[in-house]
Protein backbone atom coordinates (compact mmCIF):
# COMPACT_ATOMS: atom_id res chain seq x y z
CA UNK A 1 0.00 0.00 0.00
CA UNK A 2 1.20 3.48 -0.85
CA UNK A 3 0.64 6.44 0.86
CA UNK A 4 1.46 5.07 4.49
CA UNK A 5 1.91 8.16 7.61
CA UNK A 6 3.71 6.99 10.06
CA UNK A 7 2.39 8.87 13.39
CA UNK A 8 4.84 7.43 15.91
CA UNK A 9 8.09 6.66 15.33
CA UNK A 10 11.91 8.04 16.82
CA UNK A 11 13.93 8.12 13.85
CA UNK A 12 14.85 11.81 14.78
CA UNK A 13 18.64 11.47 15.69
CA UNK A 14 20.35 12.23 18.68
CA UNK A 15 17.44 13.39 20.68
CA UNK A 16 16.02 10.25 22.66
CA UNK A 17 16.73 6.21 22.94
CA UNK A 18 15.48 6.09 18.97
CA UNK A 19 18.54 6.37 16.39
CA UNK A 20 21.58 7.68 17.00
CA UNK A 21 22.70 9.45 13.60
CA UNK A 22 21.30 11.29 10.80
CA UNK A 23 23.04 7.81 9.05
CA UNK A 24 21.10 5.31 11.08
CA UNK A 25 18.00 7.82 10.58
CA UNK A 26 18.07 7.78 6.74
CA UNK A 27 18.56 4.08 6.75
CA UNK A 28 15.03 4.03 8.98
CA UNK A 29 13.54 6.20 6.39
CA UNK A 30 14.68 4.18 3.61
CA UNK A 31 12.70 1.58 5.14
CA UNK A 32 9.70 3.41 5.45
CA UNK A 33 9.51 4.37 2.12
CA UNK A 34 10.26 0.73 0.91
CA UNK A 35 7.01 0.10 2.93
CA UNK A 36 4.76 2.14 1.25
CA UNK A 37 5.36 5.42 3.91
CA UNK A 38 4.98 8.55 2.14
CA UNK A 39 5.33 11.21 5.23
CA UNK A 40 6.33 10.67 8.77
CA UNK A 41 5.61 12.54 12.02
CA UNK A 42 8.72 12.58 13.87
CA UNK A 43 7.71 11.84 17.68
CA UNK A 44 10.69 11.68 20.16
CA UNK A 45 10.01 11.36 23.95
CA UNK A 46 9.20 13.97 26.20
CA UNK A 47 9.72 12.67 30.32
CA UNK A 48 10.72 14.32 32.78
CA UNK A 49 13.65 13.53 34.34
CA UNK A 50 14.49 11.07 31.68
CA UNK A 51 14.25 12.74 28.13
CA UNK A 52 13.98 16.80 28.33
CA UNK A 53 15.69 17.52 24.86
CA UNK A 54 15.39 21.20 24.67
CA UNK A 55 12.92 22.54 21.78
CA UNK A 56 16.38 23.90 20.02
CA UNK A 57 18.05 20.90 19.87
CA UNK A 58 14.66 19.23 18.54
CA UNK A 59 14.74 22.02 16.12
CA UNK A 60 18.08 22.00 15.11
CA UNK A 61 18.24 17.82 14.19
CA UNK A 62 15.13 18.30 12.38
CA UNK A 63 16.85 20.60 10.08
CA UNK A 64 19.66 18.37 9.36
CA UNK A 65 17.43 15.36 8.84
CA UNK A 66 15.58 17.33 6.32
CA UNK A 67 18.43 18.80 4.74
CA UNK A 68 20.36 15.17 4.54
CA UNK A 69 17.08 13.53 2.88
CA UNK A 70 16.65 16.50 0.18
CA UNK A 71 19.35 14.61 -2.23
CA UNK A 72 17.33 11.53 -2.21
CA UNK A 73 15.26 10.21 -4.75
CA UNK A 74 12.95 8.27 -2.03
CA UNK A 75 12.54 11.58 -0.17
CA UNK A 76 9.49 12.23 1.75
CA UNK A 77 8.10 14.83 4.04
CA UNK A 78 8.65 15.01 7.78
CA UNK A 79 6.83 17.08 10.39
CA UNK A 80 7.82 17.71 14.29
CA UNK A 81 5.61 16.41 17.13
CA UNK A 82 6.46 14.57 20.52
CA UNK A 83 5.42 11.97 22.41
CA UNK A 84 4.24 13.31 25.84
CA UNK A 85 4.56 11.16 28.77
CA UNK A 86 1.88 12.56 31.03
CA UNK A 87 2.63 14.81 33.78
CA UNK A 88 0.05 17.49 36.24
CA UNK A 89 2.14 20.01 34.01
CA UNK A 90 1.47 18.78 30.37
CA UNK A 91 -1.68 20.76 29.33
CA UNK A 92 0.16 24.27 30.42
CA UNK A 93 3.49 23.38 28.74
CA UNK A 94 1.42 22.88 25.22
CA UNK A 95 -0.54 26.09 25.67
CA UNK A 96 2.67 27.39 26.32
CA UNK A 97 4.24 25.60 22.80
CA UNK A 98 7.37 24.15 24.87
CA UNK A 99 6.55 20.88 23.06
CA UNK A 100 4.84 20.80 19.33
CA UNK A 101 1.26 18.75 18.69
CA UNK A 102 1.91 16.12 16.02
CA UNK A 103 2.47 17.98 12.58
CA UNK A 104 1.73 21.30 14.51
CA UNK A 105 -1.82 20.32 15.26
CA UNK A 106 -3.89 19.80 18.31
CA UNK A 107 -3.55 16.20 18.49
CA UNK A 108 -0.95 15.32 21.16
CA UNK A 109 0.44 11.83 21.01
CA UNK A 110 -0.07 11.26 24.63
CA UNK A 111 1.65 8.08 26.67
CA UNK A 112 0.42 6.77 29.93
CA UNK A 113 2.08 4.14 32.06
CA UNK A 114 1.07 1.14 31.87
CA UNK A 115 0.42 0.93 35.18
CA UNK A 116 -1.71 4.12 35.17
CA UNK A 117 -5.40 3.59 36.36
CA UNK A 118 -8.56 4.40 34.30
CA UNK A 119 -9.28 7.48 36.82
CA UNK A 120 -5.74 9.21 36.20
CA UNK A 121 -6.05 8.47 32.01
CA UNK A 122 -9.94 9.81 32.13
CA UNK A 123 -8.96 12.88 34.34
CA UNK A 124 -5.47 13.60 32.44
CA UNK A 125 -7.61 13.12 28.91
CA UNK A 126 -10.34 15.12 30.14
CA UNK A 127 -7.70 18.16 30.86
CA UNK A 128 -6.49 18.22 27.43
CA UNK A 129 -9.65 18.45 25.86
CA UNK A 130 -11.10 20.74 27.95
CA UNK A 131 -8.00 22.78 26.66
CA UNK A 132 -8.52 21.96 22.62
CA UNK A 133 -6.19 19.08 22.63
CA UNK A 134 -6.93 16.13 21.06
CA UNK A 135 -5.31 13.10 23.40
CA UNK A 136 -3.88 10.35 21.21
CA UNK A 137 -3.30 7.53 23.54
CA UNK A 138 0.19 6.04 22.14
CA UNK A 139 0.52 2.08 21.83
CA UNK A 140 -2.91 1.56 23.92
CA UNK A 141 -2.26 -2.43 24.26
CA UNK A 142 -0.09 -1.33 26.75
CA UNK A 143 -1.97 0.06 29.33
CA UNK A 144 -3.61 -2.82 31.26
CA UNK A 145 -6.47 -1.01 32.74
CA UNK A 146 -7.58 -0.68 29.50
CA UNK A 147 -7.15 -3.75 27.79
CA UNK A 148 -8.93 -5.47 30.87
CA UNK A 149 -12.12 -3.53 30.05
CA UNK A 150 -12.66 -2.43 26.15
CA UNK A 151 -15.82 -0.17 27.44
CA UNK A 152 -13.55 2.40 29.25
CA UNK A 153 -11.94 2.76 25.59
CA UNK A 154 -15.09 2.98 24.42
CA UNK A 155 -15.78 5.77 27.08
CA UNK A 156 -12.67 7.68 25.94
CA UNK A 157 -13.38 7.40 22.74
CA UNK A 158 -16.75 8.87 22.82
CA UNK A 159 -15.25 11.92 25.45
CA UNK A 160 -12.66 12.91 22.25
CA UNK A 161 -10.07 10.66 22.82
CA UNK A 162 -8.01 8.46 19.60
CA UNK A 163 -6.46 5.51 20.02
CA UNK A 164 -3.02 4.41 18.59
CA UNK A 165 -1.67 1.35 18.17
CA UNK A 166 1.74 -0.07 16.95
CA UNK A 167 2.32 -1.71 13.90
CA UNK A 168 3.90 -4.60 15.75
CA UNK A 169 1.39 -5.47 17.98
CA UNK A 170 -0.93 -5.96 15.25
CA UNK A 171 1.02 -8.56 13.32
CA UNK A 172 2.11 -10.66 16.17
CA UNK A 173 5.15 -9.00 17.47
CA UNK A 174 3.99 -8.80 20.91
CA UNK A 175 2.32 -12.18 21.42
CA UNK A 176 -0.91 -13.64 20.52
CA UNK A 177 -3.20 -11.52 23.13
CA UNK A 178 -1.99 -8.57 22.21
CA UNK A 179 -2.89 -9.12 18.19
CA UNK A 180 -5.94 -10.28 19.55
CA UNK A 181 -6.72 -7.42 21.47
CA UNK A 182 -5.57 -5.02 18.85
CA UNK A 183 -8.03 -6.87 17.19
CA UNK A 184 -10.92 -6.25 18.95
CA UNK A 185 -10.30 -2.87 19.11
CA UNK A 186 -10.24 -2.88 14.87
CA UNK A 187 -13.88 -4.83 15.01
CA UNK A 188 -15.57 -1.99 17.63
CA UNK A 189 -14.05 0.67 15.45
CA UNK A 190 -11.89 1.80 17.83
CA UNK A 191 -8.82 2.21 15.95
CA UNK A 192 -7.53 5.33 14.56
CA UNK A 193 -3.73 5.44 14.32
CA UNK A 194 -1.17 2.77 13.64
CA UNK A 195 2.67 4.22 13.99
CA UNK A 196 5.68 1.65 13.74
CA UNK A 197 7.31 3.39 17.35
CA UNK A 198 10.39 2.46 15.42
CA UNK A 199 13.58 2.97 17.55
CA UNK A 200 16.75 1.95 15.16
CA UNK A 201 17.68 -0.37 12.45
CA UNK A 202 18.72 -3.40 13.76
CA UNK A 203 16.56 -3.17 17.04
CA UNK A 204 12.44 -2.50 16.83
CA UNK A 205 12.48 -1.67 13.47
CA UNK A 206 10.16 0.44 11.37
CA UNK A 207 7.55 -2.14 10.29
CA UNK A 208 5.10 -0.87 8.37
CA UNK A 209 4.68 -2.87 5.36
CA UNK A 210 3.84 -6.12 7.32
CA UNK A 211 1.50 -4.28 9.11
CA UNK A 212 -0.43 -2.86 5.90
CA UNK A 213 -0.45 -6.50 4.22
CA UNK A 214 -2.21 -8.01 7.43
CA UNK A 215 -4.86 -5.42 7.66
CA UNK A 216 -5.47 -5.39 4.10
CA UNK A 217 -5.86 -9.18 4.36
CA UNK A 218 -8.27 -9.06 7.51
CA UNK A 219 -9.88 -6.25 7.97
CA UNK A 220 -9.83 -4.85 3.88
CA UNK A 221 -8.49 -2.08 1.62
CA UNK A 222 -10.80 0.77 2.63
CA UNK A 223 -10.32 0.39 6.39
CA UNK A 224 -7.00 -0.28 5.86
CA UNK A 225 -6.60 3.07 3.60
CA UNK A 226 -8.63 4.88 6.68
CA UNK A 227 -6.28 3.97 9.65
CA UNK A 228 -3.08 4.12 8.05
CA UNK A 229 -3.34 7.05 5.45
CA UNK A 230 -6.59 9.09 6.17
CA UNK A 231 -7.00 9.16 9.45
CA UNK A 232 -3.21 10.69 10.00
CA UNK A 233 -4.24 12.91 6.86
CA UNK A 234 -6.53 14.72 9.09
CA UNK A 235 -3.69 15.09 11.17
CA UNK A 236 -1.68 16.94 8.73
CA UNK A 237 -4.32 19.41 7.42
CA UNK A 238 -4.72 20.51 11.04
CA UNK A 239 -1.54 21.01 11.64
CA UNK A 240 -1.25 23.06 8.39
CA UNK A 241 -4.55 25.03 9.17
CA UNK A 242 -2.83 25.91 12.47
CA UNK A 243 -0.15 27.59 10.79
Amino acid sequence: MIGIIDVHCHILPGVDDGADTVEEALSMLKREYEDGVRAVILTPHYRRKMFEADWTVLEESYKRLCGALDGKNWKMPLYLGCEYHVDTDMTEALKRKERPGMAGSRYVLTEFSGKAEIAYIRERAGALLSCGFRPVIAHVERCDCLRKKMEQIEELVEMGVRIQVNAGSITGEEGFGTARFCRKLMKRDLLHFVGTDAHGIRRRTPNMGACAAYLEKKMGTEYARKILCENPEKILKEGANEK
